[in-house]
């Protein structure tokens, strides 16, 4: 361990030299996927039909974001795109809960500790400030190549809920796990970050190590830098959010919960359905 914090200093010590570090700061343009499990009744879906479900919720999730990053701060947003088409037709849905892009932004400040995120949740803009939670990352010997960059590998854990199930059949009184207490079970994160960039910030939550993170995988989640723009020519402009209605994290993630339940509500399976009809998601992870 003794030799790679070693190596860091080194390595980082160089980085500042040849990246004028009074004006540092850059661009990193990321992608992210999230692995989908969806199980619906054979006898009702063809293997055509299950296979394109599984593709468009794929679609949902791989999307492109950019992380706007000096020394102390940084923002990180969507890429804007084409509305996605919607998942589902005929008697079935699925509605997937999540960020909306557009106007959506994570500003972090890693000098004072501290973020603002505006969320555009179901039309109505919110504004989520809070502290930056610490993150006990340990420091591997690993090591690969990202692009042109040595990155690190460094772990954590931490306990997350269970993958849920989401299931829609015509029986009223099936219910999903959406209708029961969450179960927690351990995780282990990867993060691989880049000395040579000599800031502790990373893409959405991930932050805190001795450079910049460029890949992550977060149980099913996965996050990896496509490009990098280092002290481009045009002044890289780095604001943080101001307008929404302001919550904690704790207040927002409450509301966020009314809304699962409500939403659970509305796309409840009502009697008329055809027999048999049913399928699931396993969302989570």
């Amino acid at each position: 361990m003794t030799t790679i914090i070693r190596t860091l200093v080194v390595a980082i010590a160089l980085s500042v030299t040849g990246l004028h570090a009074q004006d540092f700061q850059g661009v990193a343009t990321y992608k992210t996927h999230r692995d989908i499990d969806i199980k619906m009744d054979s006898t009702q879906v063809n293997d055509e039909m299950h296979a394109k479900m599984v593709e468009m919720m794929k679609k949902q999730f791989q999307k492109t974001y950019h992380l706007a990053f000096n020394r102390e701060a940084s923002t990180y947003q969507q890429e804007e795109e084409l509305s996605k088409p919607q998942v589902g037709g005929g008697d079935y849905q699925i509605v997937v809960m999540g960020n909306g892009g557009g106007d959506d932004v994570l500003y972090k400040n890693t000098k004072e500790n501290r973020y603002a995120e505006l969320r555009d949740t179901f039309g109505k803009l919110f504004l989520i400030k809070d502290e930056i939670e610490p993150i006990e990352w340990k420091l591997e010997s690993e090591t690969k190549f990202i692009g042109e960059y040595q990155c690190f590998k460094a772990t954590y854990t931490k306990m997350v809920e269970k993958p849920r199930v989401v299931v829609s059949t015509n029986d009223e009184e099936e219910e999903s796990d959406l209708d029961k207490e969450p179960e927690m079970e351990e995780r282990t994160v990867t993060a691989w970050y880049a000395p040579q960039i000599p800031i502790n910030n990373g893409p959405d939550n991930y932050q805190g190590l001795p450079g910049l993170i460029l890949e992550v995988h977060d149980g099913k989640l996965t996050i990896i830098c496509s490009k990098i723009v280092l002290n481009p020519e045009e002044k890289v402009e780095i604001a943080e959010p101001t307008k929404g209605k302001e919550v904690s994290q704790e207040e927002y993630e409450k509301i966020m919960e009314k809304k699962a339940k409500e939403m659970q509500e509305r796309y409840r399976p009502r009697k008329g359905q055809r027999d048999g009809e049913s399928f699931s998601i396993t969302i989570g992870g």
